[in-house]
């Protein structure tokens, strides 16, 4: 099971081959991987019992943090959380 704390954050920052990362919230986060999975020609085996792309976005994104999108090839999601005082991410 995903640490609580990880519900909390409302940030995440996204990791795609060849691209520059960029930070986005839960929902956009949620919709990148509804896609993500919707372009895949396979979508891994433990998703298969979940009803639909957005369920198994939801589920991905509070149990793991990396996605096999072709072989070797892999995207990542992170949450983090946006100091507003200072512009930083922690």
């Amino acid at each position: 099971m995903a640490d609580p704390i990880i519900r909390a954050m409302d940030h995440y920052v996204i990791l795609e081959p060849g691209k520059a990362e960029w930070i986005t919230d839960r929902t956009e986060t949620e919709a990148w991987l509804t896609r993500t999975l919707a372009a895949m020609d396979h979508v891994p085996d433990d998703l298969h019992h979940l009803p639909d792309g957005p369920a198994q976005a939801a589920h991905l994104l509070d149990t793991a943090c990396e996605l096999e999108v072709a072989p070797g090839q892999r995207v990542q999601w992170y949450a983090v959380r946006l100091d507003r005082d200072s512009g930083s991410v922690h």
